[in-house]
């Protein structure tokens, strides 16, 4: 039986969509170390003299190998510095939008002056969390991302506290109230896909714009493993044919190769993340318009691939040592089984088999490789669809799948932000100690 909603409720939900799906340029995690700078340097006052970072092992995880937009260099000390030298808080994941071979000289003679020093944050439970603290002329600064990439929860100057999430804003006698997030199932999100009024979901398409143009752009340069190009090139089609298959893997790998090389190209993200944006959007894209599907069948795919992502993190959590293709992967498996005719009952059959087939694939920080998860992840979705549309799932007798989707959803989940916290562990010692 759908479910109903009141206006009310739709607002909610499209809140929460706009708050989820954001422009991003470069990996999530380093940036939003440049942009945590970028306010210890506004309230500082002035260029630094000294950065100091302490971050979360999941942020210090992802920020490790992965490109900077427009520097042509990996990890944190340039990202750091940029935040000092060009960011502005204001932009918030763009903050580096404004970077020029000028910057990135000048960047670079920070590093080379050690006037940035980055360390692991202990006795925290907070997984994305980022502790920025600035220095000039005897003055400091500190800045606090927590919970969100771009989530400030202090800011202070010398001592003096001018901003903490847990203090009364603006006069109040209590603290600010936390934004509650609309209470989802697949159900809920399913049925807001298919019946929310098309003039209100439309704002989706700007996704579809931003990545697609991200694939298209990687298609022309050469990024990262070129793993895009490689589906789509010549030389290779006698292996791998030019099915739809094969341009949906194509499409969205190549998108990935861009944004973890440190492309100046920038991504519709998903809950923090440009790869899960990418892989919730390029797969459903590429598929509807190869198919020939109408203008609301491409926004009602899309809202329901993205929505189903946002739902899924939402018990994960931010950062995990599950990747995050797995959960993106799963929301475009779900809308491409839409696209191919599926209702709700074939959507819950892909989630299962997406769950059953990718459950425990690791993150190993963000990086040029990640193209090869995302592969995987958009390969196995379309795989899950065309499973479920011929009534073929994963049962509950299998594994960790449950008769209840949201509950295979909650096992899967579980794993990844629970039981795989020492898996997290091993990983971040093995990155750190090569």
């Amino acid at each position: 039986m759908n479910c109903t909603f009141t206006a009310e409720e739709r607002r909610d939900i499209i809140a929460l969509m706009n708050r989820e799906i954001v422009p991003a340029i470069g990996c999530t995690e380093p940036i939003a170390v440049a942009l945590c700078v970028a306010k210890a340097t506004e309230t500082l006052g002035c260029r630094p003299e000294r950065i100091e970072a302490r971050l979360s092992a999941n942020v210090l995880k992802n920020a490790m190998g992965v490109g900077i937009p427009g520097t042509g260099m990996t990890g944190l000390p340039i990202a750091m510095a940029l935040g000092a030298i060009v960011g502005r808080s204001e932009y918030e994941l763009e903050v580096l939008k404004d970077a020029t071979p000028e910057s990135v000289a000048e960047g670079k003679k920070m590093i080379e002056q050690k006037a940035i020093d980055v360390d692991l944050k202990y006795n925290i439970t907070e997984k994305l969390y980022i502790e920025v603290e600035v220095f000039a002329g005897g003055a400091s600064a500190m800045a606090i991302i927590a919970g969100g990439h771009t989530r400030f929860t202090h800011v202070s100057r010398c001592g003096e506290v001018i901003f903490s999430a847990d203090a009364p804003q603006d006069g109040d006698t209590a603290p600010a109230p936390e934004v509650r997030d609309p209470e989802l199932n697949l159900r809920r999100v399913w049925d807001f896909a298919m019946t929310a009024p098309l003039e209100e979901i439309e704002f989706i398409l700007e996704a579809k714009r931003l990545n697609m143009g991200a694939a298209v752009a990687s298609l022309k340069g050469d990024y990262g493993h070129a793993i895009g190009k490689l589906f789509r090139a010549e030389s290779e089609r006698n292996i791998m044919g030019d099915t739809l298959h094969c341009q949906i893997v194509g499409m969205t790998t190549a998108a990935c190769d861009a944004r973890m090389a440190g492309a100046m190209i920038p991504v519709m993200s998903n809950s923090g993340s440009g790869n899960q944006g990418l892989t919730s959007t390029v797969p459903v894209v590429v598929y509807a318009e190869q198919t020939g599907a109408s203008h609301e069948q491409m926004v009602r795919s899309l809202v329901l691939s993205n929505l189903t992502v946002i739902y899924i993190k939402q018990s994960l959590g931010r950062l995990s040592a599950l990747c995050g293709c797995v959960v993106a992967a799963t929301g475009s498996s779900c809308g491409i089984t839409y696209l191919m005719g599926g209702g709700y009952s074939e959507v819950t059959y892909a989630v299962k088999n997406m769950i059953a087939n990718l459950a425990g694939m690791i993150c190993d920080g963000a990086k040029p490789s990640c193209a090869m998860k995302c592969a995987s992840g958009v390969s196995t979705a379309v795989v899950s669809a065309l499973m479920a549309m011929n009534n073929r799932y994963v049962k509950s007798v299998e594994g960790i799948i449950d008769d209840d989707v949201d509950k295979s959803i909650r096992n899967l989940t579980d794993i990844g932000r629970d039981a795989m916290t020492h898996t997290d562990a091993m990983i971040l010692r093995i990155m750190t100690s090569k």
